[in-house]
């Protein structure tokens, strides 16, 4: 039953009712066992098998990887409702990761969960989707989600005691403690069962016992970046164009491996919170940058390595049917496994003489004796020349001869029969070459076998045409590729010989890993290491390329000649530079500016910053601190924001909702135009009640607005600072005319360019008296604002007693001055408090 086996990788789907499509998008159909539905659609899609492929060399990595992992989601019912359980597995990784957590009404944690795992499938119980009973949670689902295959399991599968009978039997033992983690995490428990029972049955395999990694990941570890606001800092996609590398994504990575990448596109959606950690890998990355030597080791090291996580997940699958493509796939990868392994050494080598902790753990890690034993045991069966080689002739030459002589008679005679026949076809086509006088080669191809090619000019040709018994003929410029009939036959013997071989050795490869099966568990962390290791040195390697720094962790954000990361990129050059600075007691920015002068490009330079901050990364600026961020919002104004429609302000109110909701103290808050879709009435109101609330937190808050009266709240306000964008007006040579200049620096203040509609006008051709009436009206409106926004001495002396003792606690936390400076420094701060102190008998100036 082995050859030739073209049955379906799903068996008997009648006998186990697994899945239930009928009451998805109002299906009356039932699809049982065999297809998803997917989103969207009116029809079932039939799953492709993922259980045959083969690792894939670093030349492979893109920034756009297929999707392979498969989410399973359930939500508690009735009181625990609203507490949701996920667990995901990669097809292509042997880890399972378990998550769950209590969410709000807009389900924002488990929608930005879902979007950072990039899910090929979605499976949720039937009972969530009933017809005329959805849950919110299923509609948002389906909603954000429209290109993802969707599959609903009846709710019994959904069962927490499976799911932890399933994590103690196949939980590798270095991961053990997520049992304590878990045990009364029912959700995902529930939802892991589901999930590996659905992965067996779709994909036709089961896990091997001790062999998965699974690990529970709270959401309280790293920041939350919700998707709307990775999609405005285009954190992994560019906007306009998703095959365009500028994105902060791009800037970094300089991955060598797809583990790397892969490893480094999670961390920029889900930055670090814990500053230790986040140090620790920085002293990394500054070890890389003051030794080259330690850089270029680990950089030529890192590079030779294959995707080992995949490497992993298709040695711990056991397929539950043994064809030709298991067989191949299997000793593929041994292959690739003895590759692996004979780079642990010169990994090693190259660390040997590192100084920082992480950097020495990971040598203390390589030490573990399994590699060497899993190595040993290889090497026994396996050829000690047979290694991963480009191309898919030599690797198809490598998985024949991978198995040393001696072991098998059988084997060693299937193989002296493939080389014969392959000898007889080099034979063959240098017979013809000489019979027709053309210069004919021997070529190969993974789709065609063994064929003809021949370069030639067509006029050399009798009759400017090949002879007629060769077939199949295609041509590319000047080169002929083609068959004939008995090369064609020659094929069918290579594969037949090919398939003996491949079966023959799969035998003995299936019994070489049931040894080594024991000891594997060791590669979970060596891809670990050599992910983190690809990972830090591409961070080495951005520095190399720009004039970062490293940034440091205090209660302030404070960021000296900061610039955009991805501007630098898309320019070549440093784009204009600005400082920012805000601390618990000026922990709310207002910019102005006219359009184009910056002000929405200062604001994602300051998010982009910050999260590079927080994976680990060096920063674009000559100094930066910044206070640890639990969550990351941005409401970025789109250019058709300027417009005035419903659509607009309905989806700018669902934005600064959902900000409110879930903003915290420790929340980076950047918004960028509020109120634009309304009048300016309405807009003026909303914004200055969004002001408000926001202001009553601890969060770090940057606000760009066109509305110049929102300037004035810093009188009621002692911790709001207003900032502006500089412009220049330039006359024209003829004088006759003015327009402004961009100098895209930011300054205290807000701007003065209060009436920059009114200049627009002006260089337009609008008549001079309609002009001269709006500056009237205009001046009017603005002095009766000015009156009643009017700041009282009491006020301004409030503010500067509040200005002051920010200062002192700021120095009190984090100064580093040395005695005679600090009282320099001192003494300064209590002249600009008696300056900005309002003069008694000088009210009326005020």
């Amino acid at each position: 039953s082995y050859f030739g086996d073209k049955s379906s990788c799903v068996e008997n789907t009648n006998t186990l009712n697994l899945t239930s499509c009928s009451s998805v998008r109002g299906m009356n159909s039932t699809c049982i066992g065999k297809t998803p539905l997917s989103s969207g659609r009116s029809g079932c899609r039939s799953h492709t098998p993922l259980m045959g492929y083969s690792v894939t060399s670093s030349s492979a990595v893109s920034a756009h990887t297929v999707a392979s992992i498969i989410v399973a989601v359930v939500e508690g019912r009735g009181l625990a409702r609203g507490e949701v359980g996920m667990a995901g597995i990669d097809l292509k990784n042997p880890e399972m990761i378990l998550s769950q957590f209590a969410d709000n009404t807009t389900y924002a944690k488990a929608i930005t969960k879902l979007k950072i795992l990039t899910p090929l499938e979605i499976i949720m119980s039937n009972t969530a989707c009933d017809t005329g009973n959805t849950t919110k949670l299923f509609n948002l689902i389906t909603e954000h989600f429209k290109n993802v295959a969707f599959t609903t399991v009846q709710r019994k599968y959904f069962n927490e005691t499976k799911g932890m009978e399933y994590i103690e039997q196949l939980c590798a033992s270095e991961f053990s403690t997520v049992f304590m983690e878990v045990q009364s995490k029912y959700y995902c428990l529930a939802a892991a069962a589901a999930l590996l029972k659905y992965v067996e049955f779709t994909q036709n395999v089961v896990y091997a016992p001790k062999s998965l990694k699974v690990r529970f990941q709270g959401s309280e570890k790293t920041a939350m970046i919700d998707s709307s606001s990775a999609q405005n800092l285009e954190l992994v996609i560019n906007n306009r164009d998703s095959r365009n590398g500028h994105t902060l994504l791009g800037v970094l990575n300089y991955t060598k491996t797809p583990g790397g990448s892969r490893r480094l596109r999670s961390n920029i959606l889900e930055p670090l919170v814990d500053a230790e950690t986040i140090n620790t890998r920085l002293d990394c990355v500054q070890e890389l940058l003051q030794d080259e030597e330690l850089f270029f080791g680990l950089q030529a090291v890192i590079s030779k390595f294959l995707d080992t996580e995949q490497l992993l997940s298709v040695l711990v699958q056991i397929p539950k049917q043994d064809t030709v493509k298991t067989a191949e796939s299997k000793i593929t990868n041994l292959i690739y496994l003895k590759h692996t392994l004979e780079l642990v050494e010169p990994l090693k080598a190259a660390l040997r003489s590192c100084n920082t902790k992480l950097l020495k753990a990971y040598y203390n890690s390589l030490e573990d004796t399994r590699f060497e034993i899993i190595l040993e045991k290889i090497t026994a069966v396996i050829n000690d020349d047979t290694r991963y080689a480009k191309g898919c002739l030599s690797m198809r030459t490598q998985k024949c001869y991978a198995v040393k002589p001696n072991i098998s008679e059988f084997l060693d005679i299937a193989r002296r029969t493939y080389t014969e026949i392959v000898d007889d076809i080099a034979g063959m086509i240098t017979q013809l070459a000489e019979k027709y006088s053309l210069p004919m080669k021997t070529s190969f191809s993974s789709a065609r076998g063994f064929f003809i090619q021949m370069n030639a000019d067509c006029s050399t040709l009798p009759n400017g045409q090949l002879p007629s018994e060769f077939t199949k003929i295609t041509k590319m410029k000047n080169t002929y590729s083609f068959t004939s009939a008995d090369l064609i036959k020659m094929n069918e013997r290579c594969q037949e010989s090919l398939r003996e071989i491949y079966h023959m050795t799969y035998l003995i490869v299936c019994k070489l890993l049931n040894e080594i099966y024991e000891h594997i568990h060791c590669l979970y962390k060596l891809s670990d290491i050599v992910s983190m290791l690809d990972m830090l040195l591409s961070f080495a390697h951005a520095c190399t390329l720009s004039d970062y720094v490293r940034p440091e962790f205090t209660d302030t954000l404070a960021i000296k000649q900061g610039w955009h990361p991805i501007l630098e990129k898309i320019a070549m050059e440093r784009p204009v530079s600005n400082n920012t600075y805000l601390t618990e007691g000026n922990n709310f920015v207002i910019i102005t500016g006219p359009n184009m002068s910056g002000k929405s490009t200062y604001l994602k330079q300051i998010a982009l910053c910050q999260i590079m901050a927080q994976i680990g990364s060096y920063v674009p600026a000559e100094y930066c601190s910044f206070r640890i961020a639990e969550q990351i919002f941005t409401r970025i104004g789109m250019d058709d924001d300027i417009e005035t429609n419903a659509s607009t302000f309905m989806k700018e109110m669902k934005e600064i909702t959902y900000i409110i909701q879930n903003a915290n103290d420790k929340s980076l808050i950047i918004i960028d135009e509020l109120g634009r879709g309304t009048s300016a009435e309405e807009g003026i109101g909303i914004c200055y009640a969004a002001c408000e609330y926001l202001l009553n937190l601890k969060a770090f808050t940057l606000f760009a607005t066109h509305f110049l009266e929102l300037c004035h709240i810093d009188a009621l306000y002692p911790n709001v600072e207003n900032y502006h964008f500089e412009v220049q007006h330039v006359r024209s040579s003829a004088g006759n005319k003015e327009k402004i200049s961009y100098t895209y620096t930011l300054s205290k203040g807000y701007t003065e360019e209060k009436n920059y509609g009114l200049k627009a006008a002006e260089v337009s051709s609008l008549p001079s008296s309609i002009i001269l009436d709006a500056k009237e009206i205009t001046n009017h409106i603005a002095k009766q604002i000015l009156h009643r926004q009017k700041s009282t001495p009491e006020m301004m002396k409030q503010r500067a007693a509040y200005q002051l003792a920010m200062r002192l606690v700021q120095t009190a936390r984090n100064s580093r001055l040395d005695p005679d400076s600090l009282r320099v420094y001192l003494k300064a701060l209590k002249e600009k408090y008696e300056a900005s102190c309002p003069t008694p008998g000088k009210n009326d100036e005020q």
